[in-house]
């Protein structure tokens, strides 16, 4: 079993991008742990203490764990002390694979945060440094979809979630104060399965997510390719 770490930018994230790959790996018996970079306030709806409210109970929904790093929403920085943040959390977890948002995005947190876990992979191997955790380096690092502009993913490849989407559909209405009770936010959750179905569509599965990944996978077979 692998140790998987899976950054957003803030609560939500995970959930909208790769909700059901997470959902999958935690049934599968792997150690899934996501981290929020930022607490996602202010919003019209939400307040700190009802947005733990509702990434916990979407933890729980998805059967996860969950942690909170505290940057502040809206003005992630690419820092060196944020680095060194996430490394620390990669080096505590002990973290086999790492997924992060895909560096193309309109939103600025989100193209922060792709950058501070980058370098920060890099940083955790470091020796003669003062961080907890003994030194790693991720073996994989995979990004996942949850950009802000308007165009089609292009990914490396797809998972199939066709048996976690209602579950992911679940954790996502866990937000209510972004995804319920705003009327015009509940339009995402309708998109987010078409598109899920669409990615489906693509490796002749109900339901899957895209990612993509700079580095080659490796493969001892081709019994596991969908054809």
């Amino acid at each position: 079993m692998a140790n998987i770490l899976i950054v957003g930018p803030h609560p939500d994230d995970q959930e909208l991008g790769m909700g059901g790959t997470a959902i999958r790996l935690a049934q599968q018996g792997h150690d899934v742990l996501l981290l929020d970079m930022t607490n996602g306030e202010p919003t019209p709806l939400g307040s700190p203490e009802q947005r733990e409210i509702e990434w916990t109970n979407a933890a729980k929904i998805m059967g996860v764990k969950r942690s909170l790093l505290g940057l502040p929403n809206r003005s992630v920085m690419h820092t060196l002390e944020a680095r060194h943040a996430v490394a620390g959390v990669i080096r505590e977890h002990q973290a086999d694979i790492v997924f992060v948002p895909y560096e193309q995005d309109a939103h600025p947190d989100h193209r922060a945060v792709t950058r501070i876990v980058e370098d920060a992979r890099f940083d955790a191997k470091l020796t003669k440094i003062d961080l907890p955790g003994e030194p790693c380096y991720p073996k994989w690092l995979f990004y996942y979809y949850a950009t802000h502009l308007r165009w089609v993913a292009d990914p490396s490849f797809c998972l199939d979630i066709t048996d976690q989407m209602d579950a992911k559909e679940e954790a996502i209405k866990a937000y209510e104060t972004q995804f319920v009770l705003p009327e015009k936010n509940r339009r995402v959750v309708e998109w987010m399965r078409q598109f899920n179905g669409y990615m489906g569509s693509r490796i002749g599965v109900e339901y899957a997510e895209p990612f993509f990944t700079k580095e080659p996978l490796g493969l001892s077979s081709l019994d596991s390719v969908l054809i």
